[in-house]
């Protein structure tokens, strides 16, 4: 499809997992300022998860499936994009064989990074062959917001608005994300230092 090409990010299981950070990848991928995908095998991984920590959960996540869904209504890397290059001689070094699929799909994917918790599941030396990043969902979100601040503030106001107690705080907003992973406090004790 002929277009402008945006900066394309492939979101890996650990960080659909946690409401507050999915929920703000997804809502800062609304605005365009990225191209989010992701793959049915890792749906079903952050999905199968959830359940398995919170069996409550059990045929209540599709509402949750479908939005983010929606929110990005070009998501899906197929298995057909991403099966060949998960069965080459590439793959070989993956320090976790459940993550070939995730490089596999961000190189069919035409991904610019991978965006996970598990830096460490996807070596350096491995991924960037492909010219693809890995990074962790903190540093992705303060990426995008020094990209385009006001995008991403509307977007974080838009997504605190949907949530269940509109009255939640600045500060509520906050604890949820850090209690997702971001900010991470590596990050924060670095940036002490600083």
């Amino acid at each position: 499809m002929a277009g402008r090409a945006r900066y394309t990010a492939l979101l890996d299981a650990c960080v659909l997992y946690p409401l507050a950070i999915a929920d703000s990848l997804m809502s800062v991928a609304a605005t365009s300022l990225y191209a989010a995908k992701w793959t049915l095998q890792i749906e079903r991984e952050w999905m199968n998860a959830l359940v398995r920590n919170r069996p409550d959960l059990a045929g209540r996540l599709e509402p949750r499936r479908d939005a983010m869904r929606d929110a990005v209504p070009d998501w899906e890397v197929t298995e057909s994009t991403w099966r060949n290059f998960a069965e080459g001689e590439v793959m070989r070094g993956m320090p976790d064989p459940g993550d070939v699929h995730v490089l596999a799909a961000a190189i069919g994917g035409h991904a610019d990074c991978i965006v996970t918790s598990n830096l460490k599941h996807f070596p350096e030396a491995i991924v960037s062959r492909f010219g693809i990043e890995v990074i962790d969902p903190d540093r992705f979100l303060v990426h995008q917001w020094d990209l385009d601040a006001i995008a991403v503030i509307a977007a974080f106001k838009r997504m605190r608005a949907r949530w269940r107690r509109p009255q939640a705080s600045a500060e509520d907003f906050a604890s949820a994300m850090e209690r997702g992973g971001c900010p991470r406090p590596q990050f924060d004790s670095a940036k002490q230092r600083n």
